[in-house]
């Protein structure tokens, strides 16, 4: 009867055969790699460094390991300077991937949105867990916890622990991993944020004692010099494409180098076009190197930017939030942009 009654709490629910299958697999396993995608953001990172807490309460032996370093906006969030990053330590990295009994892969839907770690992972005999919420997971794996209708990783592993009867191994440090990685991921709590859940896991954080404040302050209003002057330039260059109700801002490989740039410095820049009442979807087209720019878009309402995103750039994502990759310098990147979005205009309500 407790058992139901747990299981009903959220509106989110979890097959309990599945939830009980995890269990087993992490109950039998000694060594645990915990990894999430390429570029990590607070909810990869946060899913991954609270499941790494909880695991650890478990008496197992985990290890966040990930493609590259966390952005310099979240080396506060507790556990991200235990993690062993493939660019900085990429024999150790191996090392703990060869030696896992389990693998969790957290936020990520695709084998390659691991980049580097992909073929470290591919042939590990370690069993494998999937929890994520984006679409169409395509991950060779034991068990796949994919529900795209929960606006974070995050989240869904809280729903996942609470099945479990696991959300009493979290502390302060741990739900702060969660309550970070649900609030990147909804700006915090201004879109995808409808759902009630995410209102009682909230509830259930603050008791565990984060300080929701001072986590809002660390995340969304902090900033170096050099993300203020950047963010400040690209918006001053950002093209309007009126008729297609489409905003697109573009930095260089040069531009970045000027301006000191450092991963995480325009975070949430591709949000802002979206604050025009006008604009419809954002693009923002970052030059990485001269052979690779990175595609980041957003939307408002049933505007799909993930169609564009998995038709033309490799990527994919969410109807309103989605990315990829153009190979090529970033002119060209924007001359296919600029070639492709007159035939999404009859997607516009």
């Amino acid at each position: 009867m407790a058992e139901t009654k747990r299981h009903s709490r959220f509106l989110t629910e979890l097959d309990p055969a599945i939830v009980d299958r995890v269990k087993q697999l992490v109950l039998a396993s000694r060594n645990i790699v915990i990894t999430c995608h390429v570029s990590p953001d607070g909810d990869a990172l946060g899913s991954s460094c609270a499941l790494c807490f909880v695991l650890k309460a478990l008496g197992k032996n985990a290890n966040v390991v990930t493609a590259d370093c966390a952005p310099r906006s979240l080396q506060f969030l507790p556990g991200v300077r235990d993690i062993t990053a493939a660019t900085r330590n990429g024999d150790r990295a191996h090392e703990l991937i060869a030696a896992a009994d389990l693998i969790f892969c957290l936020d990520f839907n695709d084998i390659e949105r691991v980049d580097r770690l992909s073929d470290a992972i591919l042939k590990s005999t370690a069993k494998k867990v999937v929890i994520d919420h984006h679409l169409e997971p395509r991950i060779d794996s034991e068990i796949i916890i994919s529900r795209p209708e929960v606006s974070s990783t995050s989240a869904l592993l809280y729903i996942f622990l609470w099945q479990a009867g696991w959300t009493r191994y979290l502390n302060r440090n741990s739900a702060a991993c969660i309550y970070t990685g649900m609030m990147t991921d909804t700006g915090n709590f201004s879109y995808n944020s409808n759902d009630p859940d995410l209102y009682l896991i909230i509830h259930d954080l603050m008791r565990k004692g984060i300080d929701k404040d001072n986590l809002y302050k660390l995340v969304m209003n902090t900033s170096s010099e050099s993300r203020i002057r950047i963010m400040g330039f690209a918006q001053y260059r950002m093209e309007i494409l009126d008729r297609h109700r489409a905003a697109v801002i573009m930095l260089s490989e040069e531009e970045l180098k000027e301006f000191g740039y450092s991963k995480g410095d325009t975070e949430g820049l591709v949000n802002v076009p979206l604050s025009i009442p006008e604009i419809t979807y954002s693009v923002f087209l970052r030059e990485d190197a001269k052979d690779c720019v990175k595609v980041s878009m957003r939307s408002k309402g049933d505007f799909s930017v993930s169609r564009i995103c998995e038709e033309h750039f490799g990527g994919g994502g969410h109807t309103n939030a989605a990315g990829g990759e153009f190979k090529g310098p970033l002119g060209q990147a924007l001359q296919k942009l600029l070639e492709i979005i007159p035939t999404y205009d009859k997607y516009l309500q």
